[in-house]
């Protein structure tokens, strides 16, 4: 979601009842039950992974042209960067235009992307992307040939193109989507396609379904109301039946799963469970702020992060799966308060994520995350920071300010595979300095590109890391 103002208007029943807490006498006989947290992403060897990175994307190219946009370079300078995850956009309208014809040539570049990929260390997730349903309405995703409006009205509003999403043809688009069974059928055998296709090749990390899934609101419903239901009575199932065609073909990758929009005004999903056998199921938000998104500077005042992360970690905590934030980033990047976004923003997704994809990775103005030379626009140098990429362990603590990174882990009983820091290219370079119980350390420095520093424990014990900026 970019560029939209669809939130101004946006009425959410915030008012809650107070809790009766009882006499102050007894107040500290009472402990509050532990709140669950919200698990962390692991890989095939039982480690703690964190990924960070950006989306990758062409939007403008379609047919012989397709995908073009995207180079080896993107995921050489993320890389460089010490980005190591790129959520690559694919569109159903390209695999398959005419029903029952499914693009080769569109699959031959994909395939060529995850060999870039996988060179540079890059891990992807495929994102089967739409913005206003697809190509009936001018935009990318859901083919013409699966677009029923039932002859309701489009007006198209080309300033403003989120508000499109509710445009009565656009809304019975998604209803027929959802459910026709043979629309559902088409979708899913998409999906049994591309996990097919692509659930060895070692640069996949996993599929996410559908891009900022929307819906058709009833009369008199407000918006939350309306997200909640769709979300509970039609998304859940899409995504079970998608979870269910990817895993007869793929039972290794994680099944990424988003709830509407919505989510960015603090309101929490009605997502429900979504059956895996293999219990590797992602839950995907994206992190747009409404007023941010039409140009505003961010306001640390208003509590919006707060509020967003309050609504946001409900879900995972209650269905006990992992978070990455598929999409954030505003179009104003040079704002007076943009440096505390960003430290804000950052903080944040630490606390409760298990990485995040930046929107977007191109070269240039307005969301792109770097300039025409390659370096990382403004506010967004922030994003490049040190962190770890994967833990055999426990971590107990990792912070990152003023250009000191600390890092605190007690190794697993297992061993051998120690701790991986990612850490980012800096003109003056970095120290490490480690201290622990039978600690040791390699780093891998090549000159303009991030490095990596490796360390061993023993078990039992406590191993810090400090990189600090010389």
């Amino acid at each position: 979601m970019r560029s939209s103002t669809y939130g101004r208007s946006l009425v959410v029943g915030a008012s809650c009842a107070a809790l009766l807490a009882g006499p102050a006498a007894h107040a500290a006989e009472r402990k509050p039950a532990a709140e669950p947290a919200v698990p962390r992403l692991t890989d095939d060897r039982g480690r703690t992974i964190t990924l960070r990175g950006w989306n990758v994307e062409d939007k403008t190219n379609r047919g012989d042209r397709a995908l073009t946009l995207v180079t080896e370079k993107h995921f050489r300078d993320m890389s460089a960067q010490g980005f190591n995850f790129a959520r690559l956009l694919v569109y159903w309208d390209d695999i398959e235009a005419v029903r029952g014809r499914y693009s080769e040539a569109y699959l031959r570049k994909v395939d060529r992307i995850l060999g870039w990929a996988h060179k540079y260390r890059v891990k992807v997730l495929l994102d089967g992307h739409q913005d206003v349903f697809g190509p009936a309405f001018g935009h990318r995703g859901i083919p013409e040939w699966a677009t029923r409006t039932d002859g309701l009205p489009f007006t198209p509003n080309p300033d403003d193109w989120f508000s499109e999403y509710f445009q009565p043809a656009v809304q019975r688009a998604f209803t027929h989507l959802y459910e026709d069974e043979d629309l559902q059928q088409a979708q899913a055998k998409v999906w049994r396609l591309l996990a097919d296709r692509f659930g060895d090749h070692p640069a996949v990390f996993g599929y996410d379904f559908l891009n900022e899934p929307m819906g058709e609101l009833k009369e008199g419903e407000d918006l939350p109301t309306a997200a909640r239901r769709i979300e509970r009575d039609q998304i859940t199932p899409m995504h079970n039946r998608l979870a269910a065609a990817v895993r007869s073909v793929d039972a290794k990758k994680w099944l990424f799963v988003e709830p509407t929009p919505i989510v960015g005004e603090g309101v929490p999903t009605g997502l429900g469970r979504i059956k895996d056998p293999k219990k590797k199921v992602v839950y995907a938000p994206h992190f747009y702020n409404t007023a941010m998104e039409a140009g505003a500077d961010y306001d640390p005042a208003d509590g919006w992060i707060e509020r967003y992360e309050a609504a946001v970690t409900q879900y995972p905590k209650r269905y006990g799966v992992p978070v990455v934030v598929g999409e954030w980033g505003p179009l104003n990047n040079d704002g007076p308060n943009m440096g505390a976004f960003y430290r804000d923003a950052l903080a944040s997704f630490s606390r409760y994520s298990s990485g995040w994809a930046g929107y977007v990775w191109c070269y240039g103005g307005g969301y792109c995350a770097v300039d025409a030379s390659g370096r990382l626009r403004g506010h967004k140098q922030q994003t490049a920071a040190p962190y770890a990429a994967a833990v055999a362990g426990r971590t107990r603590s990792e912070t990152y300010a003023n250009g000191t990174y600390t890092f605190s882990y007690e190794p697993s009983a297992r061993g051998g595979a120690g701790a991986e820091i990612s850490v980012p290219p800096d003109a003056r370079g970095w120290r490490v300095r480690v201290s622990g119980r039978g600690w040791t350390a390699t780093r891998g420095v090549a000159p303009g590109r991030a490095e990596r520093v490796r360390v061993h424990g023993l078990p039992g014990g406590q191993v810090t890391v400090t990189v600090q900026k010389r």
